[in-house]
Formats: structure tokens, sequence, C-alpha cells
């Protein structure tokens, strides 16, 4: 968190994009639920005080998945025991509809999307 307290957001997000595209085709996105404060998204085994908001997370999906070729994606550390409020849980069904809305968008302004036309 220092890094995105120093650099801003945009820059570490547009950092770690490009180091994934090092060599790559195209990219996983796992989404760690715990990055995302605890006084927001309690619903998690290792809370860390300090973290994102969750507009700060949709942000960071939508970026991502714009600028990328994704290959899947992931939502871990939602626990619904500790989650007392759901908000968690809500917080990570709008990382999940944030990705596929950002995919939605880029198939309609004419990209193609990697399992576009796959066939099984």
């Amino acid at each position: 968190m220092t890094e995105i307290d120093e650099r801003g957001a945009e820059a570490v997000i547009d950092d770690a994009i490009a180091e994934a595209l090092d060599g790559a085709d195209s990219i996983y996105l796992s989404i760690d639920i715990d990055v995302v404060d605890p006084g927001l998204a309690p619903g998690t085994g290792t809370p860390e005080p300090g973290g994102l908001l969750s507009r700060e997370l949709l942000r960071g999906i939508r970026r991502v998945v714009a600028a990328v070729d994704l290959a899947g994606m992931d939502i871990v550390e939602v626990s619904p025991p500790y989650d007392w409020a759901e908000s968690t849980a809500m917080i990570a069904n709008r990382a999940a509809l944030e990705a596929i809305s950002s995919l939605a968008r880029k198939r309609h302004e004419g990209a193609t999307i990697r399992w576009e036309g796959a066939t099984s």
C-alpha cells in the first residue's frame, strides 16, 4: 500500500499491466478481497487495515481488463462466516461484474474477446 500512497494507484496499475504483459499473450487476474480495507470488507480471513476503497479496486479492475487480453479471473479470500453485513460478498460480486462489463465494452467497441469463437 505504501507504493500506492507514494506513486498513486494509476501509476502502480500501469506498471503492473506492463510487467504482466512482458512476454505474455494474456493474463489471469486474481483478486484477493483482503486488499480492500476491512472496514468495507470484513468478510475475509486475513483483514488488512489501510486497504483500498472498493471504488479503487473496481476502477483498477476496469483498467486492467480494458488493457489486457484476459484469460480468466478469480476472486479469493471471501469468508462468509466473517461477512456479517454481506458487504464483502457484494464487493466481490461487483468485482466480477466490472470485469464482465469491461469485456462487453471491449467487444462492443470491436475488439475480439479471447474465448470468442472458441469451440468446445
